[in-house]
């Protein structure tokens, strides 16, 4: 007699086997329960469409129900699609041989009812519930197939965004948390031991240790997406512990733009020198009406302890730092509220620069900076008194700023001294040294485990092969080195054009008439051309680029354009581009509908976003992987010229891309 595996496997040759068991277990599990065809077409029908793809229409997976209806119910014969074949067939009349009592027969039945008062009461047999780990994975087979096929549409299914929040966890040292509750801790070095950071189900850290000594600038470095930022807001939120009495500022966020002026804004951070100057006044105004001793005391201390903070240089010295990240004098009298994003950064970290907190944190400080500003920071960080710990991809910022690198990677930081041209060395050296001693132990471990296979069962040699195993056992384990594979990121090859593709002839640019921003301004390019905008910040360089790419029209001159040219543009503000709730992949899919989701992944992954990253949330992406995003859809253009603005991450500033 034909069983429903022989069924499915006629029907479906080629049909997974987890799903095939799964298939099987639905169906023998409900097999009491089915009456009719369109009842198993609803059980499994779907099912069979979207395995059999377009090799079947619903007729013919109609008759397949049917006949596995037959083979449930124990019946043989040809089978039809309504599933009522035998509706109509009748059985071969019976001769009693006694006479029926149906009275009997319905006291019998009100017996068997009385048992079960409710139907709904009843509990499903066991036996009929379906293996949850054949259906997830039966379910993920039939995901997979079905993305396959609509992406010939195209359409990529839509992934679900999980909110993810970083952890923290560390041992902390009983003898410093006596001394803290005591307040005799009054170190300012900070060492946080054997801690662990992970981000959802991602482990960042496991088993870290991180030492910053007072006085020390550290640079810390790493691939991007590692979780150098989440290290730093760990460190700022207190979910790592540091002792209380150390003060620490993360520049994060900017400034909120109100009726504050930018110097300010700036001398406000300073809440002791405001809250004596706020006495001051109050005091003065008391003085000045009735003559209290105690008064003019309270007065004379708020005098001294205004005098030994040199309060009266505050406002020169918070002037020389905005002037220093190219606030004019003018500008500097603006109100916050008058200032973009980027300028607002740029007052926050002036805050933090003249508040002096113990342990200074900047997460790529200058990004947002041009050129003069960024050598003006590197100059006034190398005189900076306390602790630093500061994240950037800027190697020539590396070089002149850190007195040590922390080297974020493969779950540990490790601390080397000197700046970044000196770690490179050191780092290098150390890998070798490793890989060698890895080698070496590994050799020794397959020699001795030679003579251990070799003498065994030797009696007279028990001995020997007995300290060798036991040498074996108190070897260190080493690890293989892991080296950080080199990211290479290539454009795809333009067409060719015939020069010039782009050019500006005499071209002149205001904002306001008689204020021209660019005053006869003459460029041409062509296909090799690699042009490097400098320039103060307001000069125009975003302004060029724009009249480059066709945003804005030239007040006077001509732009001549290559009729074939298309232009591929990385914004400042790249991320506003980008929608945060959706994936890479599925954000790629939707702006440049009709390929296969293998043709966006090898797009994303060319640019270092594969794997799960393709499909996290946008939003969940470090900095720098959403620049990666950025640039693997401008790849998708097919352009033939590039327009980088401010944040281009070339390899000579930018070595851990």
């Amino acid at each position: 007699m034909e069983a429903v595996e022989d069924v499915l496997s006629d029907a479906f040759p080629d049909i997974d086997e987890d799903l095939f068991d799964y298939l099987e277990g639905v169906l023998d599990g409900g097999k009491d329960d089915f009456s009719t065809c369109d009842e198993v077409y609803e059980a499994v029908g779907e099912m069979f469409l979207e395995i059999s793809g377009d090799s079947k229409d619903e007729n013919e997976i109609r008759d397949i129900c049917a006949r596995l209806l037959h083979v449930m119910k124990g019946e043989v014969g040809n089978s039809h699609s309504d599933g009522n074949s035998d509706a109509n067939s009748t059985t071969p009349a019976k001769v009693l041989s006694a006479p029926v009592q149906l009275k009997a027969m319905a006291a019998e039945f009100d017996d068997k009812t009385d048992e079960v008062s409710s139907i709904w009461l009843k509990q499903r047999d066991n036996s009929l519930q379906v293996d949850q780990k054949k259906l997830e994975k039966a379910e993920a087979k039939l995901k997979q197939k079905q993305e396959k096929r609509e992406i010939g549409g195209e359409k990529v299914a839509p992934v679900q965004t999980v909110l993810k929040a970083a952890t923290a966890s560390q041992a902390v040292s009983k003898r410093e948390t006596r001394m803290e509750n005591k307040g005799s801790n009054r170190a300012q070095d900070i060492r946080v031991e054997n801690f662990d950071i992970a981000f959802g189900d991602k482990t960042l850290l496991q088993g870290a240790n991180l030492t910053l000594a007072y006085g020390r600038r550290y640079g810390l470095v790493g691939r991007n997406g590692i979780g150098k930022t989440t290290l730093l807001r760990m460190l700022s939120s207190g979910q790592l512990r540091i002792p209380s009495h150390v003060s620490v500022l993360h520049v994060e966020q900017e400034v909120v733009g109100d009726d504050t002026t930018a110097l300010e804004s700036v001398l406000s951070c300073d809440e002791r020198r405001q809250r004596l100057l706020d006495e001051e006044k109050e005091l003065t105004a008391k003085v000045a009406v009735a003559d209290d001793p105690q008064l003019s005391e309270r007065l004379s201390q708020v005098y001294a302890e205004l005098l030994h903070m040199e309060a009266d240089k505050a406002p020169a010295r918070a002037s020389v730092i905005l002037a220093g990240l190219g606030f004019s004098p003018a500008m500097q009298q603006k109100k916050t509220r008058e200032f973009s994003g980027g300028w607002r950064m740029r007052i926050a970290l002036a805050r933090a620069l003249f508040t002096k907190p113990d342990l200074l944190l900047l997460d790529e400080p200058t990004n947002m900076l041009d050129m003069k500003a960024i050598i003006w920071l590197e100059s006034y960080l190398q005189d900076w008194a306390s602790t630093l710990l500061v994240v950037s991809h800027d190697r020539l910022f590396l070089d002149t700023v850190p007195t040590d690198i922390l080297h974020f990677h493969s779950q540990q930081i490790n601390s080397y001294r000197g700046n970044y041209e000196n770690f490179v060395k050191v780092m290098t050296e150390r890998l070798k040294n490793q890989q060698r001693e890895y080698e070496a132990q590994q050799q020794f471990r397959a020699h001795a485990q030679v003579f251990i296979d070799r003498f065994r069962f030797n009696a007279k040699r028990a001995s020997l092969v007995q300290s060798k195993l036991k040498m074996l056992e108190k070897l260190p384990e080493l690890k293989p080195i892991e080296k950080e594979a080199a990211v290479t990121i290539r454009f795809p090859d333009p067409e060719p054009l015939f020069p010039p593709i782009l050019q500006l002839d005499e071209v002149s640019f205001g904002y306001t008439p008689g204020q021209n921003v660019l005053e006869r301004v003459n460029l041409s390019a062509n296909l090799q051309s690699r042009i490097c905008i400098v320039g103060d910040n307001g000069s125009g360089k975003t302004t060029l680029l724009k009249i480059l790419n066709g945003e804005l029209n030239p007040s006077a001159g001509v732009r001549h354009v290559h009729r074939n040219l298309v232009v591929g543009y990385f914004t400042q503000h790249h991320v506003d581009q980008l929608e945060l709730g959706v994936s890479s992949l599925e954000f790629m899919a939707k702006t440049f509908p009709g390929r296969p989701s293998e043709y966006y992944r090898q797009q994303l992954g060319s640019f270092g976003v594969t794997g799960d990253l393709a499909l996290q949330s946008i939003g969940s992406l470090s900095g720098g992987q959403k620049s990666r995003v950025a640039f693997a859809l401008m790849s998708m253009l097919r352009q033939v010229g590039l327009c980088p603005a401010r944040k281009w991450p070339c390899p000579v500033r930018c070595p851990n891309l």
